[in-house]
């Protein structure tokens, strides 16, 4: 037989010589799908990136225009309603640079905030971002503390109630779900004060009203004095962040439990609660999944109204007296804060969500 006759099931790879393709120095980089759902994947990941860098900068522009919309001077605001010459109020324009034509006022914003500079606070005279920094610490631990306990008595109550669907206990979670959802957060807030702090009826003031610390306590006293201050408003957030995950959860484990795979399962012998944990509730993940990479964004951005009404000295709080006067290098550098945390921690969910679920950004 001759080499022209050889079978074609035996021919080598590279079709010409016999020489193993690895042996001839070609390259062995991965083919087929796999390789093309890879390149497909980072064209999806490179799309994300562009559309967040956008978006940044859309936010860069917004904060700019947005908070000069405010009917309010804010050179007279520093003064305080003292009386003060004119001459000293264009003197204070041209310190901050606000007797500026808008569009260099413009250009130097956003020449400083690329580098990291938002400016001086008008009301603090320090710089913005050492603002933020001293502020940031006391609303992760609010928010942060109140992310991972609502996060998990989300989960697990909403797995549970859409697993006994149409029970006592899943009419009683969904309705006090729903009922806690619609609330608003500083209207709690001001309740529970009210209840648990000032003291209402036989219930005593049990917690302080706000603020981070009492003062004047060192090592583990100063750790339960803090933990003391952290329950009202850790519970404020916790009551209304739960009710939401639960309700995302019930309603997506409640449209996976029709599906064919779950039949598939039970058939094999599975037990019931095996079924539910290792093939319905992963799937069922996946929306809130979504939803926790939103609401971390919201652990910088923090909760205004909820910091506000606690006294809380985080970036919400920080930026509630900020507004109030205006001080716009201090709110133009919180409100890019607060979009930067919530743009990166979307685009960090849309890259890693077709890694749960492989029909997405294919």
């Amino acid at each position: 037989m001759t080499a022209d006759s050889t079978p074609a099931l035996v021919q080598p790879a590279d079709g010409t010589d016999g020489t193993p393709a690895s042996l001839a120095g070609a390259p062995s980089a991965a083919r087929g799908p796999r390789a093309r759902n890879t390149k497909a994947y980072l064209r999806y990941v490179a799309a994300k990136i562009a559309g967040a860098v956008v978006s940044l900068f859309a936010v860069l522009v917004t904060s700019f225009f947005l908070f000069r919309l405010i009917p309010s001077d804010p050179v007279k605001q520093m003064t305080g309603g003292k009386r003060v010459s004119e001459q000293q109020l264009e003197n204070l324009r041209h310190q901050f640079g606000l007797d500026q034509p808008m569009w260099k006022q413009f250009t130097s914003y956003i020449g400083d905030a690329l580098t990291g500079d938002f400016g001086t606070s008008y009301q603090y005279h320090s710089p913005v971002i050492d603002k933020i920094t001293d502020a940031l610490p006391a609303t992760l631990l609010l928010t942060g503390t109140a992310y991972v306990l609502y996060s998990a008595l989300g989960i697990w109550l909403g797995t549970r109630t859409a697993w006994r669907n149409g029970s006592k206990s899943d009419r009683f979670n969904t309705a006090f779900a729903l009922t806690l959802y619609s609330i608003p957060s500083f209207w709690l807030g001001l309740l529970l004060i009210i209840i648990f702090s000032v003291g209402l009826g036989p219930i005593p003031g049990m917690f302080p009203t706000g603020g981070l610390e009492s003062g004047g306590e060192t090592g583990f006293a100063y750790v339960v004095d803090v933990a003391h201050h952290l329950v009202l408003p850790v519970i404020t957030l916790v009551a209304v962040g739960y009710a939401q995950t639960l309700l995302v959860m019930r309603s997506s484990l409640l449209d996976e439990m029709g599906s064919d795979y779950l039949t598939t399962a039970r058939a094999k012998g599975l037990r019931d609660d095996a079924v539910r944990r290792k093939h319905a509730v992963p799937n069922a993940m996946l929306p809130t999944f979504t939803l926790m990479f939103v609401n971390l964004g919201h652990v910088v951005a923090g909760q205004i109204l909820v910091e506000t009404v606690f006294s809380w000295p985080g970036l919400g709080g920080l930026f509630y007296s900020a507004l109030s006067v205006p001080d716009l290098p201090l709110v133009q550098g919180l409100f890019f804060v607060f979009a930067t945390a919530v743009i990166l921690a979307n685009t960090l969910a849309d890259i890693l969500y077709p890694l749960l679920d492989p029909r997405v950004g294919r």
